[in-house]
């Protein structure tokens, strides 16, 4: 599969680039954050090879991928610059409506997601330290220990550290000075004033000193307050200085306002939430585990599970331990269940396929491909998955096991449950194979309509009886070279679509087509045409000439304008573009390739203008 061919389909189909404000992922999910919903178009996108499912929630349009999202992602940055502009970087800029509640959820999961990766390795290797030490392979008082513990500790001791990074790049704030501001919190001598027990003020104001190793409100609080602090201060300070003003106004307020009001605040919020909800598991741990093994993957789907991250983190920081998380495992190891009885009983072979290596994979606890793409679309299973999550959820709850770390729910992290003396332990193990076996044996005793098997489906264009093939003509006069000779991933990768380019002898470009001038770059180095038979052709003069922001190019059009075939659409100066460092080589691209069947370009070695360059066949 080529993730750049599945990049673009994916950006075409929730309405392009102009609607997009942001985007991150996380394990499984592109989670786009859009100006208008309803210009995506969600039917075709969980119909598009590639694509599991598709989710909105949380103020997100999400596009569940799988385990290649990373991949996915990255092709976004060679087919667009939705991962260099910081302009879209904010999900909660100008542009976007949402409640508060679903623009909680994104902040969080923002911040959150590009940490899980490095958070599950410290928190599976924690584990494996606990049970080590507990069944005495390694002394505490060995150095190889020392270096180990250091190792899983690190994340978890300078969390503020790389909450500060992530905060920062949510909010389009200095990382950097985020940075000093989480390394003030952690510094030596601030620690010293708590663990001392010193009266502390700052110019006369008293400062309740809190301990901040691990802590995750106060610096997101902190690093929210400062990106509004800079955004002021380069509104008012002069360029001249200030690139070192604002970061010095920023550390000066930031850091004391930090340690009197937001540290307080948030070490006391999170400590409050965390013990409202570990008061529940006290009250009647059997409910409460039911409750949250029953509904783990029902808060997942909705996106809104992130907002117990930072209990899950805050539990482990203030108290060593959490004791809510495991109740979560067994939600996983059902699904997990419900989707291997898929596996067992379905007749199709693609279905069969599908729950196969979606058990594997939910397994080690990336559940999107199980949920998405076999239980929750056949639905009794994933209701077989919610009945044996609560049993499995009620026996780990009733036998009070504890995480001791941090990382997602799998079977690489079941070390990360296990301490001291093993308690609770056992019951854990208990409660996911007991949630893996009765939502499996569940899903095969309620069955489910299991699709029909369809050999070769042939998928048709909506109007594809209504299209003729087409001819391109040739918009210059030069020397033709194949796509993949062009020195740019972009068009060499074909990710934005096929087509031909021509390395120019004469500075203009005329028309290949009748039809209207749908795109105009202000830069003037690219223009998009459609058709009047509905093709889409980009013309690209020169390769990275948008740098030279409109030098050396003349329109002749505007976008909206009504064009024949012949018709002068641009003119460019040749010598001074190269003079300037840049090659002129220019790719006609057809960016909805995908419309026709096949697309072939001319075996002329050179062309003229208005010859026959390209034919589109439906």
């Amino acid at each position: 599969m080529s993730y750049e061919k599945l990049a673009k389909e994916i950006l075409e189909l929730v309405g392009g680039e102009k609607n997009v404000i942001s985007l991150v992922h996380c394990a499984t999910r592109l989670r786009f954050v859009l100006k208008d919903d309803s210009k995506a178009n969600k039917g075709k996108l969980e119909n598009t090879e590639g694509v599991i499912t598709v989710k909105e929630s949380g103020g997100q349009f999400q596009v569940v991928i799988g385990n290649t999202v990373p991949e996915v992602y990255n092709a976004f940055g060679k087919i667009s610059n939705l991962l260099n502009d910081s302009k879209k970087a904010d999900a909660s800029n100008e542009g976007r409506k949402g409640n508060i509640f679903g623009r909680a959820v994104d902040v969080i999961s923002s911040i959150f997601a590009p940490l899980l990766g490095a958070m599950a390795g410290a928190g599976i290797l924690k584990g494996l330290l606990l049970i080590a030490t507990n069944l005495g392979w390694l002394d505490t008082s060995e150095t190889t220990y020392t270096i180990l513990a250091a190792t899983a500790d690190s994340l978890f001791y300078f969390l503020p550290l790389l909450l500060a990074v992530t905060t920062a790049r949510k909010f389009e704030g200095n990382v950097f000075t985020a940075l000093t501001i989480a390394g003030a919190l952690l510094y030596p001598s601030i620690i010293a004033l708590k663990t001392e027990g010193v009266a502390t003020t700052f110019l006369g104001i008293p400062v309740t000193m809190m301990s901040y190793s691990s802590t995750v409100i106060p610096i997101i609080l902190s690093v929210i307050v400062m990106s509004k602090l800079e955004k002021i201060c380069n509104r008012f300070i002069h360029e001249s200085v200030k690139n070192f003003l604002t970061p010095l106004i920023s550390l000066v307020v930031m850091v004391p306002l930090t340690l009197i009001v937001f540290g307080p605040i948030g070490v006391n919020v999170g400590n409050w939430i965390a013990t409202a909800i570990l008061s529940a598991f006290a009250f009647n741990p059997m409910i409460a585990g039911a409750i949250l093994g029953a509904s783990w993957q029902l808060l997942v789907i909705f996106g809104v599970h992130w907002g117990l991250i930072p209990v899950f983190i805050n539990n482990i920081a203030v108290n060593g331990r959490d004791g809510i998380k495991p109740a979560a495992t067994a939600s996983v190891f059902a699904q997990t269940g419900a989707t291997f009885g898929v596996f067992l009983k379905t007749k199709n072979k693609k279905l069969k396929a599908l729950a196969g290596s979606a058990t594997i994979t939910a397994l080690f606890g990336i559940t999107e491909p199980a949920v998405y793409g076999v239980t929750l679309r056949l639905k009794r299973p994933f209701i077989a998955g919610i009945i044996g999550g609560a049993i499995g959820g009620a026996i780990i709850g009733q036998a009070g096991t504890q995480a001791f770390a941090s990382g997602a729910p799998g079977l690489l992290t079941l070390p990360i449950f296990y301490g001291p003396g093993g308690q609770g332990f056992t019951g854990l193990i208990i409660g996911i194979v007991v949630a893996f076996v009765v939502s499996a044996v569940l899903t095969y005793i309620l069955g489910f309509e299991d699709p029909v098997e369809i050999d070769e489906p042939t998928k048709v264009s909506k109007d594809a009886n209504e299209k003729s093939d087409e001819e391109i003509l040739s918009p210059l006069e030069g020397t033709v070279i194949a796509l993949s000779k062009v020195p740019d991933p972009a068009f060499a990768s074909e990710a934005m679509g096929k087509g031909i380019a021509i390395e120019p002898t004469s500075g203009r470009v005329v028309s290949p087509i009748n039809g209207t001038v749908t795109v105009a770059f202000k830069t003037k180095h690219a223009i998009g045409l459609v058709s009047e038979s509905g093709a889409e052709i980009l013309i690209h003069v020169g390769i990275d000439t948008v740098q030279l922001d409109g030098k050396y190019f003349t329109f002749h059009i505007k976008q909206g304008d009504q064009v024949k075939a012949g018709d002068l659409l641009v003119e460019f100066d040749i010598d001074q573009i190269k003079e300037a460092g840049y090659q002129i080589v220019t790719p006609i691209i057809v960016t909805n390739t995908s419309n026709y069947k096949e697309i072939t370009a001319t075996k002329k070695e050179s062309v003229s203008e208005q010859e026959k360059l390209l034919s589109l066949d439906i």
